[in-house]
């Protein structure tokens, strides 16, 4: 809430920008859209009941394609940005930018020029990237799934699985892919259940 207020009274005071609605809520987003007529939408990528922001941009981009959206997020997790990228959004801010950065952002946004950040912060040893496939391989094992379950999933033998993992290990420096599992959950890094 106060981070709301906070934004809404940095955008307030520009000469050249209103805030129409103040929501807590991605839920809740479409109902705003329809009643306030908004031209951009500032969405964190976590709102309020742990909903997805990136999933009601989706949603938003569908329904109201002439509205721009930004998502922020002060959380690291690795698949965020891609994700926002397929949902369409226009633009892209990790939290910690200056308040002068995020206004530019909101007035090129509007220009139709987007802003991303060219990948995810890292703070893995050696600022790690992952692939797809290790991504998503790494996420099913954070859900406790066994090399079976992601095969099936994944649609890959047992034995690629077993490569992904061990390709993880290497890159990680960790003896086991449930230590690191945990270490990515508990520092943000995967989110289970995105």
């Amino acid at each position: 809430m106060i981070v709301r207020d906070s934004l809404t009274s940095l955008i307030d005071a520009q000469p050249d920008m209103k805030v129409v609605a103040g929501i807590g809520s991605a839920g809740k987003a479409m109902e705003a859209c329809r009643t306030s007529s908004p031209d951009l939408v500032l969405m964190d990528v976590r709102t309020e009941h742990n909903e997805n922001g990136i999933v009601a941009a989706d949603k938003l981009r569908t329904v109201f394609p002439e509205i721009k959206v930004i998502i922020m997020t002060g959380m690291p997790e690795i698949t965020y940005l891609d994700s926002a990228r397929k949902a369409g959004v226009d633009s892209f801010l990790y939290k910690n930018v200056h308040s002068e950065t995020l206004l530019t952002t909101i007035r090129s946004t509007m220009e139709g020029y987007g802003t991303f950040p060219g990948k995810s912060p890292s703070v893995l040893p050696g600022n790690l990237t992952f692939t797809k496939t290790e991504i998503n391989v790494l996420k099913l094992v954070c859900k406790a799934k066994s090399r079976k379950e992601i095969a099936k999933e994944l649609i890959m033998s047992e034995g690629s699985v077993k490569a992904v993992i061990t390709n993880i290990l290497n890159k990680t420096g960790y003896d086991s892919i449930m230590k690191f599992a945990v270490y990515a959950v508990s520092n943000g890094y995967i989110l289970p259940d995105d």
